[in-house]
């Protein structure tokens, strides 16, 4: 493997299910530029897949881990201590809402489903740094994939987009408290992407015509291109940023309305 960004360096990726999820997209990326990784997967099913893509990548060592339990996330990280000693960088790639939260109105969410979406959306990237850090050395690096929801209503995002504020908030002030260490903290905000996590949302194929029509670039952001992103801000590229949230959307998130050829378009359709 020729050098690259990342080449030496050691990475734990969280939140793989399948090939077309970000985080392996991540993976892939991180991959190419020489860095050699491990992964967490819960239950069988996801360990097959999990273990299947793996394969894939040299050196790569994949561990259990539900990160809604506190002793399952420090026994993983004893296994990455074990197999790698220490960690230049996380990827944190993990949400979760019930479905139904995902298709009707903000203010039904029950008070159990809203706790466990910030639970496993947000919460967990706290209890994730904590027992990474210690196996940092300075200069490593922490990322978590957000979306534009967090910022602004999106339709039947609902109580995910309360979380991904939480978790854009938390990264901020995990920034703060690991910076003295050397560590980094940032979250990448892509646009929307087809994954298995997104299907659950109603209205996904809205959102996805809409981003193509109206971001400035005139179409959806890949999964390859929030890979690049995100090796960008694990590298030592990145050695100044933290506590930032960088937007991987083609330049959705700046508009304030439609586009003028947009408006234009529709004035002649009058």
């Amino acid at each position: 493997m020729s050098e690259g960004l990342l080449s030496g360096k050691k990475g734990v990726v969280m939140g793989v299910a399948n090939e077309k999820s970000i985080a392996w997209a991540c993976a892939q990326a991180c991959a190419a530029q020489g860095a050699t990784l491990a992964f967490n997967y819960l239950g069988e099913a996801l360990e097959r897949r999990v273990r299947k893509l793996a394969a894939d990548i040299p050196g790569s060592v994949c561990f259990p881990c539900d990160v809604t339990k506190d002793s399952e996330i420090t026994e993983f990280f004893e296994h990455i201590k074990s197999e790698f000693g220490t960690v230049d960088f996380v990827i944190h790639s993990l949400a979760f809402a019930q479905r139904e939260d995902l298709t009707g109105k903000f203010i039904d969410t029950k008070r159990e489903n809203f706790l466990l979406a910030i639970n496993i959306s947000a919460y967990s990237l706290v209890a994730v740094a904590r027992e990474a850090a210690p196996l940092m050395n300075s200069g490593g690096s922490i990322i978590s994939m957000t979306y534009y929801g967090a910022e602004k209503v999106i339709p039947h995002y609902n109580v995910m987009g309360v979380a991904k504020a939480t978790l854009e908030a938390s990264a901020r002030y995990l920034a703060e408290d690991l910076g003295p260490k050397g560590i980094r903290v940032n979250c990448v905000s892509a646009g929307p992407l087809r994954t298995l996590s997104s299907s659950a949302i109603a209205g996904m194929k809205l959102m996805l015509n809409t981003n193509e029509k109206n971001a400035p670039l005139r179409r959806n952001v890949t999964p390859e291109e929030v890979g690049k992103t995100s090796v960008y801000l694990l590298s030592d590229l990145a050695s100044g940023v933290t506590g930032e949230v960088l937007h991987v959307d083609c330049g959705y998130n700046i508009l304030g309305m439609y586009g003028a050829d947009i408006l234009s378009q529709e004035k002649q359709g009058e």
